[in-house]
């Protein structure tokens, strides 16, 4: 291919920076770091970018923008995509909707906020309102940098997400309020369910821990249905009477 098909990494950076203005040299350099990008090198040692590499950064950046989608499961994704014969690389026209299930290590992990968007395809200062409305609760580190828990990160994707319909972390401050409300009586329900079963010494045992779980889950699951069929009717009706 002649070189000047090829862009540097300035270039690459200047042709992508409209559809997404937080792409920098050093996020480019990341990726090429996680094995997302291969480049070549000129004779200078300097990064030589083909059409195909910049079709594969749009791919994603689209995933990480769009479908919100952490480098795992892009890079497993893309691979696959590879794998199959007379395939091409990924483009936006053709990623596939993938359900994204955090692995048990990176839920029980603490993750650096600067690996965000990486991690949840979202923004540092995104993650932060989040944090300052309380839907998420940073920790720190012995360093004193704020480190976010790994069993929050598919709540920061739907709260992400949710930008797209022009919910903002201000709108949502309203469950915040609501969960503290709600918890006092799911507690109270635990309180009541675990007499049942045998009581306080019954509470500490494993398997009455398990028990109390699955009852708050089924719970859960149980007002969340709940709560959505009275929105959906309050909503139809409003739009009906317009």
């Amino acid at each position: 291919m002649p070189d000047f098909e090829y862009l540097t990494i300035g270039k690459l950076v200047q042709k992508l920076q409209p559809a997404y203005p937080d792409l920098t040299v050093s996020k480019v350099r990341y990726l090429e770091d996680e094995g997302l990008l291969h480049p070549l090198r000129s004779t200078g040692g300097y990064r030589k970018y083909s059409p195909k590499d910049v079709v594969r950064l749009e791919s994603i950046l689209y995933m990480q923008k769009h479908r919100f989608y952490p480098l795992a499961v892009i890079k497993e994704q893309l691979e696959r995509q590879e794998r199959e014969p007379g395939r091409k690389t990924a483009s936006p026209d053709d990623v596939e909707e993938v359900a994204i299930v955090d692995s048990q290590e990176m839920i029980e992990k603490l993750h650096p906020i600067d690996r965000m968007p990486e991690v949840c395809g979202t923004t540092v200062s995104f993650v932060r309102s989040l944090e300052e409305v309380g839907l998420i609760q940073f920790k720190k580190s012995p360093q004193g940098r704020d480190l976010v828990e790994g069993r929050d990160l598919s709540l920061i994707r739907a709260c992400d997400e949710l930008r797209t319909f022009g919910i903002g972390p201000k709108n949502l401050r309203q469950y915040v309020m609501a969960a503290n409300r709600e918890s006092a009586m799911f507690e109270q329900a635990l309180v009541v369910y675990t007499a049942k079963a045998g009581g306080v010494e019954m509470e500490r045992s494993e398997e009455a821990r398990e028990r109390a779980d699955k009852a708050l889950n089924r719970m859960l699951a149980l007002t969340d249905s709940l709560r959505s069929a009275l929105i959906k009717r309050l909503v139809r009706n409003t739009l009906a009477s317009k």
